[in-house]
């Protein structure tokens, strides 16, 4: 009698349409880890196995092409190299652009995991490289065909347009604007919002991240080439040693952190690379650095790349390098991007929307750990129109967290179940939330 009047209540309930979303969320959960079970979990390990260098994604490219059109996507490959674009057009409303980056790192997998990568491959610099996928781009690649699986089944609950888009050389960070250079707001449809999470290793499973605000920051690759003039060490008034005027340049570079930006605004100059000098009793005639820049305003990244060409410079005359070898700075046309910043409205309707289908306790408020960059911004920059959210999703049981390997470590290991079917439910959750039913 209970069960049948509690039936009764509960179809009267639907049938008053109070909590049709309710049941919608209920179905998601299940369809995705029914998903997960048949078809994505095979996939992540497929993934997995046969990481591809950023700019080489073939395989990743061709996979994804294949798994896409099966579900009756509009497919497009290609794009900026080796992108992949899928359509899929459910009538009027707004454009929604889901993005997931393919590319693995150069990394040795030492994991200890069954389905650890032992894939080589030979970079674009001709030199053959271990490959692993170290930042969990294999849970956004099998996270994107099960978010493109649910947003087919589930058209009666949306309306719109919306573009898939499998990026190419996140880890370089030139993939996103290769893709917009090649017309991807031109020969697809424009979005009106753009969306991706990353994987965090350092974020328990079951919990998402969604920031109203600065989620990565800028980053530039600089090579500076000091040059000196070459004599032999025991005669070093003879010459201008390069060595010394670099380890000059590196302790005056840390000055635009601690004395030329204020200290409560983001900033890095890191110098990760030093070679130069042939031999113990030589004093050579050139010292080439590699830096990393990072900052979370445009401001800021401005002023910290006109600092090292100052300083680089300066410093160099002030050590008697002559004019017409003074150091030779260079900013890389490819591995640059701006800051990725969410725009807090729309993170606002993600957020709620989240909360809605996935419980109170999903979200989670993780101060940043780091001035890690990300090529997303290139898709959401101002010029552009396009309203973007970048949220973080937990890829670690929660009693595993505290000693969890970092990102683009060999270690690195993501427990892919909760990840991925949590990427999936947060993406279908958001982009249902950009493009209600008409």
């Amino acid at each position: 009698m209970k069960k049948t009047t509690l039936t009764a209540i509960l179809a009267a309930v639907l049938a008053a349409g109070a909590a049709p979303a309710i049941a919608q969320d209920a179905g998601l959960k299940a369809a995705v880890k029914a998903d997960y079970d048949a078809n994505l979990g095979a996939l992540f390990d497929h993934f997995h196995r046969n990481p591809e260098l950023s700019g080489l994604e073939v395989q990743t490219a061709a996979r994804m092409a294949q798994e896409l059109r099966a579900l009756g996507y509009d497919v497009t490959t290609g794009v900026g190299g080796t992108g992949v674009v899928a359509v899929l057009r459910n009538g009027p409303g707004p454009t929604v652009m889901i993005r997931a980056d393919m590319d693995g790192l150069p990394v040795e997998e030492t994991s200890g995991l069954a389905n650890a990568s032992t894939a080589r491959q030979v970079d674009t610099d001709g030199v053959e490289k271990p490959v692993m996928h170290a930042c969990g781009h294999d849970v956004h690649i099998a996270a994107l065909v099960g978010t493109a699986r649910q947003m087919q089944a589930r058209k009666a609950n949306w309306s719109g347009t919306l573009v898939l888009v499998a990026q190419p050389a996140e880890e370089r960070i030139f993939g996103a604007r290769a893709m917009v250079q090649d017309g991807l707001y031109s020969r697809f449809p424009k979005p009106d919002y753009a969306l991706a999470f990353h994987v965090s290793a350092d974020t328990p499973t079951g919990r998402i991240g969604v920031p109203l605000g600065i989620t990565s920051s800028s980053s530039d690759s600089v090579d500076i080439a000091v040059h000196g003039v070459a004599t032999h060490g025991a005669s070093p008034h003879l010459g201008v040693d390069p060595i010394l005027v670099a380890s000059h340049i590196v302790v005056g570079l840390q000055s635009l952190r601690s004395r030329e930006t204020s200290p409560l605004e983001g900033a890095v100059v890191t110098v990760g690379a030093i070679k130069g000098g042939i031999k113990h009793n030589i004093i050579s005639d050139r010292v080439d650095m590699q830096l990393t820049v990072r900052s979370d305003s445009p401001e800021v990244r401005a002023k910290l790349l006109d600092g090292i060409d100052r300083i680089s410079a300066n410093t160099a005359r002030a050590l008697g390098v002559p004019e017409d070898r003074l150091p030779t700075v260079v900013r890389s046309p490819l591995e640059n991007t701006p800051p990725t910043s969410n725009d807090a409205e729309t993170a606002t309707r993600v957020r709620e929307a989240l909360t809605a289908g996935l419980g109170e306790g999903v979200l989670i408020n993780n101060p940043r750990t780091g001035m890690g960059a990300e090529d997303f911004a290139e898709f959401v920059t101002p010029e552009l129109g396009v309203k973007g959210v970048y949220f973080r999703v937990g890829g670690t049981p929660p009693d595993q967290v505290k000693g969890a390997a970092g990102h683009h470590s060999g270690l690195f290991r993501i427990t892919p179940e909760p990840a991925v079917t949590l990427g999936v439910e947060g993406s279908v959750l958001a982009a249902e939330a950009l493009m209600p039913k008409r």
